[in-house]
């Protein structure tokens, strides 16, 4: 079985491609580098031993999304291509609605053309509107606070009529909160070009010196120590559920299923977490909150471990 991974050479998509390989898929990536690097997609073929097909370009190049059907017989494609900041989609919203949305519709077009109709889409836990510390279900009301989650929404609709529309086609929803970590290999992890939007690279920066100082958005939120919590979860065993979704999610329908581990850390956690670990000292200082940003967010993982059969397993010293 032939997988289509889109933005396969990113964070989240190195880790999946690895496990996909290790159950024996074949793996097809496309990337346009913009915020990843061809060495990560070598170093997945060190790890797993087994090549991967690999095509740079957007997913917004229809005729190349084309190509690459007409090359490969692709049986499914996972979604990851897009990009991701809250902060620069509040500032440049166009960018984030050209990119996610229109080449979602480019992606969805040639896969319907190709006869291709089995999706796994990267949503996120921005498209809900829960601001309380409540674990968050997947029945709970959607309605996003900043464009990026606005367009994992408007995608989200998009496969839901889709699906209404042709109900052959079968469409995974993982929404997931925040990955974080690497592979146990040190060979890949998460290095975006240029200075981080997330947390644990940004950490990581500083740690080696690259970066003075960690900025902390908000110390005033409603939360235990003031700085915004999320559900964190490795990237491992998200990795692991997107592989579980193309197994378990095998029949026609839009199948909807968040992962995460169903605890909140704060930020200062993470960080504290990370000195105690690695044995080194993180400074940061305490700006103001960031627009788009809410104070608590974690999940109920309760679908996913009756639908999939799976439980994140690594916990915040190995994140």
């Amino acid at each position: 079985m032939s997988i289509l991974v889109t933005g396969g050479a990113g964070y989240i998509g190195t880790h999946t491609c690895v496990e996909l390989l290790k159950e024996n898929y074949e793996v097809v990536v496309i990337d346009n580098l913009s915020n990843a690097k061809k060495e990560a997609l070598n170093r997945v073929e060190k790890i797993t031993k087994k090549p991967i097909k690999f095509y740079q370009d957007t997913v917004l190049n229809e005729s190349a999304l084309e190509h690459i059907f007409q090359e490969n017989r692709i049986d499914c494609v996972v979604h990851f291509a897009g990009l991701k900041a809250v902060g620069e989609s509040v500032s440049n919203p166009l960018l984030y609605y050209e990119n996610n949305v229109k080449g979602t519709i480019t992606l969805l077009k040639v896969m319907k053309k190709f006869n291709c109709k089995n999706f796994v889409f990267s949503s996120s836990a921005t498209v809900y509107t829960a601001e309380n510390p409540i674990l968050i279900n997947e029945d709970e009301p959607l309605g996003a606070n900043n464009p990026y989650g606005r367009t994992k929404l408007f995608i989200e609709y998009m496969l839901k009529d889709l699906y209404a529309s042709d109900s052959s086609w079968n469409i995974a929803i993982l929404r997931y909160f925040n990955p974080i970590g690497a592979h146990p290999s040190g060979l890949i992890g998460e290095n975006p070009n240029g200075i981080p939007n997330n947390l644990m690279p940004y950490i990581m920066k500083v740690a080696t010196g690259e970066l003075p100082c960690l900025g902390v958005f908000g110390d005033d939120y409603d939360t235990p120590d003031g700085t915004g919590v999320r559900d964190y979860i490795h990237v491992v065993d998200l990795a692991k559920g997107h592989v579980l979704a193309i197994e378990k999610y095998s029949e026609p329908g839009v199948h909807i299923c968040n992962l995460g581990t169903g605890v909140g850390y704060s930020v200062l956690d993470i960080v504290k977490a990370f000195e105690r670990v690695n044995g080194v000292k993180i400074n940061y200082e305490i700006k103001d909150r960031r627009p788009g940003d809410i104070a608590t967010c974690y999940a109920d993982p309760s679908r996913a471990k009756k639908e999939l059969g799976w439980v994140a397993t690594r916990g915040i010293d190995e994140m």
